[in-house]
Order: structure tokens, then sequence, then C-alpha cells
């Protein structure tokens, strides 16, 4: 058995004033960043919600069309808890995006439009740590996010966008990435936990109609531990998630007593992050380069 710990995680700068959000679905962003979100926004920094989607194929009891209102107004409200007055939706269709140029042209738009310091995205990895497969739609708008920041940048890529007046932006110093499994680096969410499990909450109707774990807000995001921070002494491997996925908690016949099993070690858990009163959220980082054929790093693509 090994008893390692993990390497202690590194802290996220906090020398920004302005930040651009870009996921794929209403909801992405809570399910583990919105606390994150709350703490630079008390700072008074600025940051913009971009969904790619609606998430209207998000709900099985509701058409697209039926849902598609009322993802976006329960985002809306949602990032209102947490400081967010800018919500924009690109409405590209939930669930069969599609990495190329047509999704890169429009996120390179936005972040011309906004011209941020930080780009936010989430997990673009195929899995979440091995375990889960990670969503289509994740990957496609993480990975179109991370080339939208160098085509930005490059008035030679797409350049109907100078046409349309947006001019190049070479200023998004890093882009990140919330809950990756590479994940390096994290923030001290201990002061705005709260307002992250309510902002996750306000998606009433997807949490209804998701069910299962997932749909606890509070304690979904509670039993979510990660790496220790720099200074910490202990931690655990991240727990796989997944946002905006109804399969993100398989169930198996016969598993009641395991599943009640996981239920006490949760609560359990629970009860030690409590008393430690630390929180964080982890996030992949890399620096922002409009020259180099690649973002650079010090971790694995």
């Amino acid at each position: 058995m090994n008893d390692q710990q993990p390497e202690p995680f590194e802290p996220l700068r906090e020398d920004w004033q302005t930040a651009l959000a870009v996921v794929a679905h209403p909801d992405d962003m809570e399910y583990g960043a919105a606390s994150a979100v709350a703490r630079w926004t008390s700072q008074g920094k600025r940051i913009v919600y971009v969904m790619v989607t609606s998430g209207e194929a998000g709900i099985d009891s509701m058409s697209p069309a039926e849902c598609r209102p009322v993802r976006e107004a329960e985002q809306v409200a949602s990032a209102a808890l947490v400081g967010v007055d800018v919500v924009e939706f690109l409405g590209h269709a939930d669930g069969v995006l599609e990495y190329g140029l047509t999704l890169r042209r429009d996120i390179a738009r936005t972040i011309r439009r906004h011209r941020p310091e930080i780009v936010i995205t989430t997990n673009f990895r195929d899995t979440y740590g091995g375990v889960m497969p990670n969503q289509a739609d994740h990957i496609a708008t993480g990975r179109a996010t991370l080339d939208a920041v160098r085509d930005a940048a490059n008035r030679w890529v797409f350049p109907d966008l100078v046409d349309e007046g947006h001019q190049p932006w070479g200023g998004v110093r890093e882009l990140w990435a919330a809950g990756s499994p590479d994940a390096r680096h994290a923030v001290d969410t201990t002061e705005h936990f709260d307002d992250g499990v309510a902002s996750l909450k306000a998606h009433k109707a997807y949490l209804a109609g998701l069910g299962g774990d997932m749909a606890n807000a509070g304690e979904f995001l509670e039993a979510s531990p990660g790496p220790p921070a720099a200074g910490s002494a202990s931690g655990t491997p991240p727990r796989s998630r997944c946002c905006n996925c109804p399969s993100a908690e398989p169930r198996r016949p016969g598993a009641a007593g395991a599943r009640g099993a996981g239920r006490e070690a949760r609560r359990e858990a629970r009860v030690q992050r409590r008393a430690r009163r630390y929180r964080r959220t982890s996030w992949w980082s890399s620096r922002a380069s409009s020259t180099a054929p690649s973002a650079t790093s010090s971790h694995s693509w």
C-alpha cells in the first residue's frame, strides 16, 4: 500500500483584475469553481461568465426549447450570488459540441471583446483522474479555449474578427482549468465556500432533474477534497467528478450496502474537513504565450 502524500498545491496568483470564464454549460462553474470566484469578486476583481451552450439538453423531462430559458435564468441568478453580473451564452448546441475552427473563432471573439488578464475553463482532459470519462462538451470547450487564447492574440488568425472591429488581444497572462486531474495549484475558499454552495443550489430545475449525489449541492462539494495546500499536512487524492452528466454516479444492482458505507465515509470525511476549516479549489494553470506553438507550462499536456 502506498502511503505517500500528494505534493502540496501552490497558491494561484491574485495580482490581476479581470478574468473571463469560458465553459460548456450552465452549472459547470458551480461544480467546484464558484467559491473561488466569490473570493476573487470580493477582492474587487471583475469576472465575466461565457457559456458555450445553454445546457438545453441537460434535463430529461424538458424539451430543449423549454429547458433553454430555464437554464439560462438559473445561471444568471447563480452567477449573481458570487458577484458575477455579466453572463453570456454563445448558443452552440448542447451535447454535440465539436472542437474546431467555428468554436475557436467564437471564443477568440469573446476574448477580444472582453480583453481579460486571466482565462478560466474547466477540465479538458479525457478523464477525471483516470477513473471517470470526461464529458465531450467539456473537452471540446476547454481545448478550444486553450487555442483561442493564442488565436485572440494573432491578427492573422481569423482576420474576419478584425473586420468586425475586434482588435487582437495578447494580454491574457494565464489560462486556468478548474478540476483538472493534473492540478498543481489551489485557492483557499474557506471564507467563500458557502457562497459556492448557494450558487450551485440556484440551479434548482437542473438539480431536481439530475437526482443522485450530485443533486445535493452541499454534500457533493464538501465531499470533493484535494491534495494539501502548501503548508498543510493532510489531504486525499481528488475525488472524480463531472458536471452536467447524469451518469456521473453509476448505480449497480445490489450496491445499496456499499452506498450506505460510502455515505458514512463521506460524513466522517466532512467532519474532519470542518475541523481543519480549510477548503480548496484545485486548478491546472498554464502561462499563456501568443508566439509559441503551444502555451508554456511546467505540466504535461
